[in-house]
């Protein structure tokens, strides 16, 4: 599979399609376009029926233009492209209908029936048919059915968010839970017509596409004739950018970069990385770039967080809450494969939650057992502020605005600001919020103010020995830290020094910092903290 650029110069770059979905305007507007057309075109003549979840901004709404584009038979907008230079697909003009249920209404099920038909009569009207039917799921059989007959040739359905009048309601109370029910049922006797003996000799091609995949007894009881190629090793990196394309597609954007930050090439690609890449969607193992985040970096030539800025997890987090769910431990969770395929309303799964919605992926997978985490530090950093914050409940959130401090003043060892840092964000929580808190409570702040101010924390970090409470790691030092509630700070350092923590990383680091911190649950505040450095003496110390 070759690939195919724009002409560019290595100085001027290319137009950048950031937010756009449009394949053919990015196509007639000279943007870039990083060439998926193979794994489309493996697609299209390999299987009859499809459904596809990514997270959101991952390049959806892109691959169902793209086929459109493609079954249209516009092959002008795919010159130089490998679907037009190395395939043998032949153009043929098939009648295309498009659903996007991001442009439907769907705030009641009443709002949705009527965004559903409006927008199948648009789509006849474009084709210069009408419907009649009064239901929409005769509508949508009426509507292929005429332009099967019109058009003389079957019908390809691509529709582009599935899920979202259900997704919508999620997490907003009980009222909005029954919307998402009304309307998931329909979307499932919707769906459920693309089956019908009356409907399925008429397609050529059907594509479905959302962020979650909702079990069988729901939407998909009816259309069960899917395949579903989320998790298939073949179609694992046909959204996001592969480090390979990156290096191939991006060279003058990546050489900005070097060049404001006066860094070497390989240091940009090692940040960039960090930041941005990390995506795994199958049992094989390649990763991908969020494809809004990294075109919004090279845009900007700034490491943000352009993802995680366009939209709040809400629901998530409060699921997070209402299950008491181990926070530290969002890591490393394991999970079969099972989860990622019964998921329902009203058993929601955190962990194929997180997981579809991008805020997880695969990290590790041995036999059917999935090792999930953080894909990079860009959805690390703004989880865990937004799980920080979720913490204080209705509390001041001003301490959230003290957390960025936190990154600097560890890597610059001025442990007394980092300490009173941490002692101030405490301390200023209420205290009815506080009054039932144990140890893990205050071990899960610890962690959130850390990694959300930007560092690269493990938790509950496994070793020949024991378990390490928390490891921050910058280059060339390490921080061990242990947690104590109602004990003392030398205990927590004695533990680290007396399991031998530190033999996980002699090799890797030039500095290594114990820290050991004791939470008082009465002053509900940290009261005493060591540290040792390089394991010589008991080191600095501090409390109350």
């Amino acid at each position: 599979m070759g690939n195919y650029l724009h002409n560019f110069t290595e100085d001027e770059g290319a137009k950048l399609p950031v937010g756009i979905s449009s394949f053919e305007f990015i196509r007639t507007q000279g943007y870039l376009y990083v060439d998926k057309t193979p794994w489309l075109s493996r697609m299209a003549t390999q299987g009859m029926y499809y459904f596809l979840s990514r997270p959101r901004r991952f390049g959806k709404s892109l691959v169902v233009s793209t086929l459109s584009a493609m079954f249209q038979g516009r092959r002008e907008l795919f010159k130089g492209l490998w679907i037009a230079d190395k395939s043998s697909w032949d153009w043929q003009v098939f009648p295309v209908i498009i659903l996007d249920f991001n442009e439907i209404p769907h705030e009641s099920p009443e709002e949705l029936n009527v965004g559903i038909t409006f927008a199948l009569k648009h789509i006849a009207q474009s084709y210069q048919v009408s419907v009649t039917a009064s239901l929409i799921g005769l509508q949508f059989q009426e509507l292929i059915a005429t332009l099967y007959k019109k058009m003389g040739g079957p019908v390809v359905v691509l529709i582009d968010e599935y899920d979202k009048p259900i997704l919508d309601h999620l997490g907003k109370g009980p009222g909005h839970l029954d919307v998402a029910k009304a309307n998931r049922e329909i979307l499932k006797s919707f769906f459920g017509i693309l089956k019908g003996i009356n409907v399925s000799h008429y397609l050529r091609f059907v594509l479905l596409t959302g962020v979650s995949r909702f079990s069988k007894v729901s939407v998909f009881s009816e259309l069960n004739n899917l395949d579903d190629i989320s998790m298939s090793d073949r179609y694992a990196d046909l959204c996001g950018y592969t480090q390979e394309e990156l290096e191939t597609y991006f060279r003058p954007e990546i050489g900005r970069f070097a060049q404001k930050y006066e860094a070497p090439h390989e240091e940009i690609l090692q940040k960039l990385a960090r930041q941005y890449n990390g995506y795994r969607f199958a049992k094989r193992d390649v990763r991908v770039y969020n494809p809004f985040s990294i075109l919004k970096a090279f845009s900007e030539l700034d490491f943000g967080h352009y993802w995680f800025e366009t939209g709040t997890p809400d629901f998530l987090i409060n699921l997070f809450k209402q299950q008491g769910y181990d926070i530290p431990g969002i890591e490393k969770i394991r999970v079969s494969q099972a989860a990622f395929t019964t998921f329902e309303i009203e058993h929601l799964v955190p962990e194929a939650l997180l997981l579809q919605t991008g805020y997880l992926t695969i990290h590790d997978v041995q036999q059917r057992v999935y090792t999930l985490g953080y894909p990079n530090q860009e959805v690390k950093l703004g989880f865990s502020e937004s799980l920080f914050l979720s913490l204080l409940d209705n509390a001041n959130q001003e301490p959230g605005s003290y957390i960025f401090h936190l990154s600097t003043y560890l890597q610059q060892e001025n442990f007394e600001a980092f300490f009173d840092t941490m002692k101030a964000i405490f301390a200023s929580i209420p205290y009815d919020i506080q009054s039932k808190r144990d140890e893990a409570y205050y071990h899960a702040l610890f962690y959130l103010m850390i990694s959300a101010s930007g560092t690269d924390a493990q938790s509950s970090v496994l070793t020949s020995k024991g378990r390490i409470d928390l490891v921050v790691l910058f280059p060339g030092s390490i921080y061990i830290i242990e947690f104590k509630c109602n004990q003392s700070a030398n205990a927590a350092v004695r533990q680290i020094v007396q399991k031998g923590y530190a033999e996980k990383y002699q090799r890797d680091a030039k500095s290594i910092c114990f820290i050991g911190i004791n939470f008082d649950t009465d002053t509900r505040n940290i009261t005493e903290w060591k540290v040792v450095k390089d394991r010589d003496g008991w080191g600095k110390q501090g409390g109350n």
